[in-house]
């Protein structure tokens, strides 16, 4: 009997952020939405700037970028992107959406955004244009609440991942009063700040 044939497309999770540095609130994130949704993969894309942020404290973005990338590499589906280094700056969702697309035709891309910037959504760049063209996940964020427009429904999803509140600045903050982070960090990355004395 001949096996039946599926035509799947591959379904890939977009979560960016600076990841300065990542730590297990953010491997947390992407290991729940790989394991509880149709997602087959995780993208993290490591950006140079959020227009949103100030730029001043990020460190370097090859730094950062292989912090990210020794941070995950125990994970055969979450993988590490620096497509956006190679982009205009500041690096805007709706630019990074369409180039991962228009690289990869075969695969359908996911944004995957916290409650937080859901509630900001409004003030992306094109942010209907993401909407209209891309499907969208949401993890819960404390003190975000969240809704959904019913013309919505189909495309974006809330999804009940754990709220691990640890913070990139907390964990900087803590390097630079000589504090011990590790259980808040990768083991690999924190070697890799210890090593490279970052944060100090």
């Amino acid at each position: 009997m001949q096996s039946k044939i599926t035509n799947k497309r591959k379904r890939v999770g977009v979560f960016s952020g600076s990841f300065n540095p990542i730590h297990v609130g953010h491997l947390v994130l992407a290991n729940y939405i790989k394991e509880f949704t149709d997602i087959d993969e995780i993208c993290l894309v490591v950006s140079p700037h959020n227009p949103l942020k100030k730029a001043n404290n990020l460190l370097e973005d090859n730094i950062r970028l292989e912090m990210t990338k020794v941070a995950v590499e125990a994970f055969d589906d979450i993988k590490v992107s620096d497509v956006e280094f190679a982009m205009p700056r500041p690096s805007y969702t709706i630019n990074t959406l369409e180039k991962l697309s228009s690289d990869n035709p075969e695969v359908d891309f996911t944004l995957i955004i916290g409650g937080d910037n859901w509630n900001d959504f409004h003030l992306w760049k094109d942010y209907k244009k993401i909407i209209d063209n891309y499907s969208i996940i949401i993890y819960p964020r404390l003190g975000q609440k969240i809704h959904i427009d019913e013309c919505h429904a189909e495309s974006v999803e809330l999804v009940d991942a754990p709220i691990v509140e640890i913070s990139s600045t907390f964990i900087r903050e803590c390097i630079r009063n000589g504090k011990d982070v590790r259980a808040f960090v990768p083991p690999s990355t924190y070697d890799y700040i210890v090593e490279h004395e970052l944060y100090k």
